[in-house]
């Protein structure tokens, strides 16, 4: 009834409808199911694994109960020919890239959250990720998907790399600092701490319960894969070499990110020019929320929403200037930009289907 309901509204909105499909049935798969079930251009959604082909979504994700009754199909490259618009890879590092070679040549369009097709230099993903790299074809093929900043490649591509959630945030407040030429490029600091949800739905012992609940840790400290992927996007943005560093927290909480950044100001910066910066570098974004300097974000405050918020102090005694940046790992960090990056891709309204409402407290 639904999907009735939606495709209806979609005609009033003079939308073309889509067919799309879901490979993968992780948190992050699980949250673009949600969203494309309930957007306006879409017709259909089907939703494709390895591993639970054959089982109802309900039996995987029990919530989902009296919601659907939609059962998971096994994947098969045969299943995709002249069957849909638009595929999601929501799949693990390593297995995208295959999937993207066996589907591109459909004609599909492809939007991957993996990091497979992130990294524009293949012997750079393989040091990171410790996996070979996609093709050279289709990494040179692949759009770098953050929309703040890559709107008009966006609107033209066939492969899509979604960003990750730390480099969303990273980036997000970094880079119109790095435009407009307030701090310097080398010695940048990004500290960032990740609900659990982050590290996905396949059960381990740092993930555990007992092991997150009432205490904070570092991981991966100096060997985070987004690092190279924020230093790429800040790179191109900047025109210069940017070099950082990254440290990423597990912190005892589902969902959210925040990231803080330290960057060393060039000159002696007023409110008024990181103002200007921010406010020229997100003009026509409607997921980025520039908050009163000093007036903090939290990830409550963006929690179940697609909502990027910002702010930041300068601290003129060191010279430094301190950026926070909240958002959804689940939603700006993964699923919502996809789909935010399918509205772009289709010519549609950007912010369609998208939830703005946080869900509070």
């Amino acid at each position: 009834m639904w999907g009735v309901l939606m495709e209806a509204y979609g005609k009033s909105l003079n939308l073309r409808s889509i067919r799309v499909a879901v490979i993968g049935t992780g948190y992050g798969g699980v949250e673009l199911i949600r969203l494309l079930t309930l957007h306006p251009g879409v017709s259909t959604v089907d939703v494709y694994s390895y591993s639970k082909g054959g089982e109802s979504l309900p039996f995987v994700y029990s919530h989902l109960y009296g919601v659907t009754d939609k059962n998971v199909e096994t994947y098969a490259p045969a299943h995709f020919d002249e069957r849909y618009d638009l595929v999601f890879l929501a799949t693990p590092h390593g297995v995208s890239k295959t999937i993207a070679a066996e589907l591109f040549p459909k004609g599909l369009t492809i939007i991957d959250l993996s990091g497979d097709f992130r990294l524009k230099r293949g012997h750079v993903y393989e040091a990171w990720y410790g996996k070979q790299a996609a093709p050279s074809d289709l990494l040179e093929e692949a759009v770098y998907g953050l929309p703040e900043f890559k709107r008009e490649a966006i609107k033209g591509a066939r492969l899509i790399a979604n960003p990750g959630c730390y480099a969303t945030a990273a980036i997000l407040g970094a880079a119109p600092l790095l435009l407009s030429r307030l701090i310097h490029p080398e010695g940048l600091i990004f500290d960032g701490k990740s609900g659990v949800s982050g590290a996905g739905r396949t059960p381990a012992l740092g993930v555990h319960f007992s092991e997150v609940n009432e205490s904070v840790s570092a991981y991966k400290v100096a060997r985070h894969q987004h690092t190279p992927e924020i230093e790429q996007m800040l790179s191109a943005v900047s025109g210069e070499p940017v070099t950082i560093v990254f440290t990423p927290h597990l912190v005892p909480m589902t969902r959210g990110i925040l990231m803080t950044i330290y960057g060393r100001l060039k000159k002696d910066v007023t409110d008024e020019d990181m103002e200007m910066a921010y406010t020229a570098a997100y003009r026509e974004a409607p997921f980025v929320r520039l908050r009163r300097a000093g007036d903090h974000p939290t990830t409550k405050n963006t929690s179940g929403t697609n909502w990027a918020d910002i702010a930041y102090s300068l601290d003129r005694r060191t010279g430094t200037v301190v950026v926070t940046v909240a958002l959804d790992n689940l939603l700006k960090g993964a699923a919502g930009q996809a789909v935010q990056n399918m509205n772009v891709r289709m010519g549609w309204d950007e912010s369609l289907g998208l939830p703005r409402w946080p869900v509070y407290p």
